[in-house]
């Protein structure tokens, strides 16, 4: 058998994910991506403003306890923004709702002792 002829008998097979798409499956796929990512991107937004609001009161905080002469220190005390806002970025909102809750309640003793 010659190698041209052996091209013409060639089965049409796919053979990876452009072959099995079609040009009428393209319009498809591009709308679910669309709807995912319209669906999922206000998720985002408030996390990412909540976020912003938990690092903003942390370094509220921070000021608030340089300015009482509390003396806390540790992972929760200090004036990096950028690190507050990593760390709520990953930890579940009821854990950066307690930590702040709890700065506040700190702060709230050591206001009460210096008067």
């Amino acid at each position: 058998m010659q190698p041209s002829k052996l091209v013409a008998r060639r089965s049409r097979t796919p053979r990876g994910i452009r072959d099995m798409i079609d040009a009428r499956t393209y319009p498809l796929i591009a709308g679910a991506l669309v709807g995912a990512v319209a669906l999922l991107a206000p998720l985002a937004a408030p996390a990412q403003s909540n976020c912003q609001w938990y690092a903003s009161t942390a370094l509220r905080q921070q000021q608030e306890n340089e300015r009482l002469k509390c003396g806390f220190k540790g992972e929760s005390w200090h004036s990096d923004l950028k690190a507050h806002l990593a760390w709520c970025q990953g930890v579940a909102p009821s854990l950066w709702k307690a930590q702040a809750q709890a700065r506040d309640q700190e702060l709230a003793r050591c206001a009460a002792q210096a008067k």
